[in-house]
């Protein structure tokens, strides 16, 4: 398992977080097909106790933390967030360890980036597959979200995304779980940045997500009336 520094290659070098907790069936194949679309990655096990194994291969790219619990996906987003901004990266993507979100797209949203400063997976343009009450409560979440952000946000939920390093150098997230995805939404808009979605197709298998839609409702809404926000 490697702990060691990643480093960026170029002056628009580009580098994946992937925050996982136990995906030990699809966190090797995930890694290894994100390689071939960015230098490196960075892999934050949110206190995995699945008894994963990591794969050697491409070992020199790849930087594992393994944080001490399960604190949720937000957490383990900053800390990779902060990691990829400390190695001097340009460009940042995240993206799901459990398959659902492709890796060969990641080429289309650093290309669309050249045009805002986050770019944000949109699989609401076909829902087909997508179970309804995800379908309820990202409707809900993004027709709000473009309320308070002044901006058309497509698709509130979705983790496959891509930043530009000076927003997550000036938006930080204080909120632990899958709510931080909405909150650093909300802080980016605040401070200016620009938002751009790409579409992206909707692919849900016999995993189990780990997002509750009640609980996610629930958690937006805090962000939504925060007073560290509003």
């Amino acid at each position: 398992m490697s702990n060691s520094k990643v480093t960026k290659s170029n002056a628009n070098s580009v580098c994946a977080v992937i925050p996982f907790y136990n995906e030990k069936d699809t966190i090797n194949l995930v890694i290894s097909e994100t390689l071939k679309c960015v230098e490196s990655v960075i892999a934050v096990n949110d206190g995995s106790d699945d008894g994963f194994s990591v794969n050697a291969n491409e070992e020199s790219r790849i930087k594992f933390i393994n944080l001490d619990k399960n604190y949720g996906k937000g957490k383990a987003l900053s800390v990779g967030f902060e990691e990829a901004v400390s190695a001097g990266y340009s460009y940042v993507v995240t993206l799901d360890a459990d398959l659902q979100h492709e890796p060969k797209y990641i080429p289309k949203l650093i290309e669309v980036l050249q045009s805002f400063d986050i770019v944000v997976g949109n699989r609401l343009k076909n829902l087909k597959g997508m179970p309804i009450q995800r379908r309820l409560s990202n409707t809900l979440t993004s027709f709000f979200l473009t309320i308070k952000t002044g901006q058309n946000i497509l698709d509130s939920q979705c983790g496959y995304r891509a930043y530009k390093a000076s927003v997550l150098k000036s938006v930080k997230t204080n909120f632990l779980g899958f709510e931080a995805e909405s909150e650093i939404l909300v802080k980016a808009a605040k401070k200016g940045f620009s938002i751009g979605f790409v579409d992206i197709p909707t692919i849900y298998g016999n995993e189990k997500s780990k997002m509750k839609p009640v609980q996610a409702i629930i958690g937006f809404l805090r962000v939504l009336f925060s007073k560290t926000i509003s």
